[in-house]
């Protein structure tokens, strides 16, 4: 398995596994077969699973959207949680991984309920705003793909969302270096902003939790 990328110390993450909940076997499964893809850290950790899986349930989603695919196990996540009758909305730039992701989902029953797309996703995301007509018809949004990305797909998230439902992020603290003043790399500025946009931005209610390499929940206001 990769390293974790929490930023809990490894006595408190050791602790942790310990009295967390079991990793429904579906996405054990899909995390192992993942394990040996040169990429495999690029996975959603298993306590950002579970933060995901308890957000859906708590708002009672129907229809999620994901921005970043990858093997699928956070779109698998929230079908999951959701049952058979909500409706996952998946995208990514790249199709490469799309047989693990796809074959996981039908072992574990949910292929029907999630649409996979492939393309920018600042297009895509347009694309279902503006020509499907799909403005506020998402109750949680999921961000997990390219980081210099993010404020962008944040904005338009906001308009696929409806009000009340979430917004969350990962990677917010890119283990440890949105911390660091000598880190001025791209991928860590564009965290910085992002991070300062949801301090400063009151359509809505945001908190970024320490879980795994930093998890962002944002609710949006009314």
């Amino acid at each position: 398995m990769p390293p974790s990328k929490s930023i809990v110390p490894a006595s408190i993450a050791d602790y942790l596994d310990t009295v967390a909940q079991p990793e429904p076997d579906a996405l054990a499964e899909l995390r192992a077969a993942t394990a040996a893809h040169p990429q495999a850290g690029y996975q959603l950790d298993p306590d950002g699973g579970r933060v995901l899986r308890l957000l859906t349930e708590l708002i009672g989603a129907r229809r999620t959207l994901e921005v970043g695919t990858f093997t699928g196990y956070s779109a698998l996540a929230m079908a999951l949680a959701m049952g058979p009758d909500g409706q996952v909305v998946t995208i990514d730039i790249d199709s490469s991984l799309q047989d693990i992701a796809t074959t996981h989902w039908k072992k574990a029953g949910v292929v029907a309920q999630i649409t996979a797309m492939t393309g920018p996703a600042r297009d895509l995301l347009d694309d279902l705003i503006l020509e499907k007509g799909e403005a506020g018809g998402f109750d949680l949004v999921f961000i997990d793909a390219d980081k210099e990305g993010y404020a962008g797909y944040y904005e338009q998230a906001l308009v696929l969302v409806r009000p009340g439902g979430v917004i969350a992020f990962d990677n917010v603290l890119w283990r440890g270096r949105v911390a660091d003043p000598n880190d001025s790399g791209i991928r860590t500025e564009a965290l910085r902003r992002l991070n300062g946009m949801l301090r400063d931005d009151d359509r809505v209610t945001a908190v970024l939790l320490p879980v795994g390499d930093g998890l962002t929940v944002a609710r949006k206001r009314a």
